[in-house]
């Protein structure tokens, strides 16, 4: 395989590309007294925030005062709905628009969070023009605040998910991706980040827990799948460590999988989410898997994180290179029955930093 080769990664292109930028300030008590004459902190916050996005051409915004996590992904059709912890967001950048402010009643929040949803067309190539957008938005926000010098974090979180299986469904079509880090696509776009960021790269990986999978391995009378679980994730390491990807992990326990750098973020399980830490600069780390042997889920979840010596403009391509190398072994062992199963992987870049 030639050099130029090996730094990209072919891609369907039925592929989805997603953006969405958070900024988010904790609400101090001063914030919350600073409006006591207006319905409620949260509203009138809000129509600050609408009102400068307006400004700054951002289409779709999403205020979130009830600390719950925004969970962003691709549909045809418009709509979010909340649980416990999570508001989960389903639109299409192409077409959709909104400006939603999201509360609970009776709840203080500790956190007031914007949500910034990428429109338009290619959204990879546009990342950095939104981004800059953002930028624009929150050194505006800053003096309308009640309180100054309020810590803001903005969060960049992109996506580019597919069907893994997508040539065998017919889509033979591929586009070929020079994956580059964002601060080195934004310098170039004129669009440059504090020194100070961090970044993290990872590939999620969702497989259905299908009768196929369950008459393979003898688990479908079962009442404990622990034998279930503890043979795919060894199929699964095993696939993986061949390919020099050794920072990966399984979780078939229901809950939904969030990656974290854990050199900078405190790690909490929730009732809804399993925390995943890894350390980018960590050399060789354990395998991490959380299953409940008890529980039959509807799929399992696969997660697989660049190194350090990955997070480059030339290592991203043999980085996504390696995981679908070892995507195609582990899957080939298990014989899947690629026209009917639907594995959706979805490639993660996200950076971060205060402002």
């Amino acid at each position: 395989m030639s050099v130029s080769r090996q730094k990209k990664v072919y891609i369907p292109t039925t592929a989805r590309k997603n953006q969405y930028i958070t900024v988010g300030f904790p609400l101090t008590e001063a914030i919350l007294a600073a409006f006591p004459d207006a319905p409620s902190c949260y509203e009138a916050l809000s129509q600050i925030v609408f009102k400068l996005a307006d400004e700054h051409e951002l289409i779709n915004v999403h205020v979130i005062a009830n600390d719950k996590l925004p969970v962003v992904r691709y549909h045809s059709e418009s709509y979010c709905f909340p649980t416990s912890e999570q508001l989960r967001i389903f639109y299409n950048p192409a077409y959709h628009e909104a400006r939603q402010l999201h509360t609970t009643p009776d709840f203080t929040a500790r956190k007031f969070r914007v949500v910034f949803l990428a429109t338009g067309g290619d959204i990879r190539v546009n990342s950095a023009a939104f981004h800059a957008k953002v930028q624009h938005f929150v050194e505006q926000l800053k003096p309308l605040l009640p309180v100054q010098n309020v810590p803001i974090k903005v969060r960049d979180h992109q996506h580019l998910s597919y069907d893994f299986f997508a040539k065998a469904k017919g889509n033979k079509e591929t586009y070929g991706y020079k994956l580059r880090a964002i601060d080195s696509r934004y310098h170039a776009r004129e669009c440059n980040l504090p020194d100070n960021h961090s970044a993290l790269c990872y590939v999620t990986i969702s497989m259905p827990v299908n009768r196929q999978i369950l008459s393979q391995f003898k688990a479908a009378q079962d009442a404990d799948y622990g034998n279930l679980y503890q043979s795919i994730s060894q199929a699964f390491i095993d696939a993986a460590q061949s390919k020099q990807l050794s920072r990966v992990a399984m979780v078939a326990n229901g809950l939904t999988p969030l990656v974290r750098n854990s050199k900078y973020e405190k790690l909490q399980t929730t009732a809804e989410s399993q925390m995943i830490g890894f350390d980018p600069n960590a050399e060789a780390p354990a395998p991490i898997t959380h299953w409940d042997s008890s529980k039959l889920v509807d799929s399992i979840k696969f997660a697989i994180v660049a190194s350090k010596s990955d997070v480059t403009d030339e290592g991203y391509g043999r980085f996504m290179n390696q995981v679908e190398e070892a995507l195609q072994s582990f899957t080939s062992s298990l014989n899947l029955d690629r026209e009917r199963v639907d594995m959706i992987l979805r490639f993660h870049q996200h950076i971060s930093y205060s402002k």
